[in-house]
């Protein structure tokens, strides 16, 4: 260091100074003793030095382990704080796919207990619709000489009889069912009939089950007379 250097200056100065002193004052009669004085002076000077740079160099050796420690414990950090960058991606992106799942749940239980609604409304109306034909069955069987079957597919057939006045025990035969939109449909007729799909549409209209089977009878009659 700078102030060192000074100081090493400083006492060559007064060395030099206390030697020309004692050379100028007593250089015949002290040559062992300056010679001694020299020699101590200069053992001192280098064993001070020669400590100094010793202890220089330990903090030098310190200085260097410090800065590998540093640079270690920087290392260490970085890898650590881009470990962490990589669990917080990963992280994010587990969260995100678990909302994502979790809305794709919902929306498709939304839309479960929508259809189970449809299902359950359309179920109603068939039902209640079946219950009506069952309640009148046997006043058509008794008064119209209308006999009703229930067939597969949950199809509701009629049968009239007393159509035809030259054979009364001749069938006419009309089969009915509800289709998947919950409204009547005539899947056969027998003789067939040219006005059953205007007799179809004014049923789903009106929903008036006891007046579509009494027109149905009246073209039955109609025609047996043709």
């Amino acid at each position: 260091a700078e102030d060192e250097v000074t100081l090493f200056e400083r006492d060559m100065k007064e060395f030099w100074i206390q030697l020309k002193i004692s050379y100028g004052t007593e250089q015949n009669n002290q040559t062992s003793a300056l010679r001694d004085l020299c020699k101590e002076t200069l053992e001192a000077l280098a064993e001070k030095w020669s400590k100094k740079l010793k202890e220089e160099d330990v903090m030098i050796d310190k200085i260097h382990e410090y800065n590998n420690e540093i640079l270690q414990q920087s290392k260490y950090i970085a890898e650590k704080e881009e470990q962490l960058t990589e669990i917080k991606s990963k992280l994010n992106q587990e969260q995100e796919q678990q909302k994502n799942l979790t809305d794709s749940i919902q929306e498709l239980k939304q839309e479960l207990m929508k259809k189970m609604e449809i299902k359950s409304s359309k179920n109603k109306a068939a039902k209640e619709k079946l219950e009506q034909v069952s309640k009148i069955k046997t006043l058509f069987k008794e008064h119209l000489a209308l006999e009703m079957r229930r067939i597969p597919d949950e199809q509701l057939q009629f049968i009239f009889r007393h159509i035809d006045h030259k054979d009364p025990d001749k069938p006419y035969v009309c089969t009915l069912s509800i289709n998947e939109q919950g409204d009547y449909e005539v899947t056969s007729c027998t003789p067939p009939l040219d006005c059953i799909a205007e007799l179809q549409l004014k049923l789903r209209e009106t929903n008036n089950f006891s007046a579509f089977v009494a027109n149905i009878r009246k073209a039955f009659t109609a025609l047996s007379y043709k």
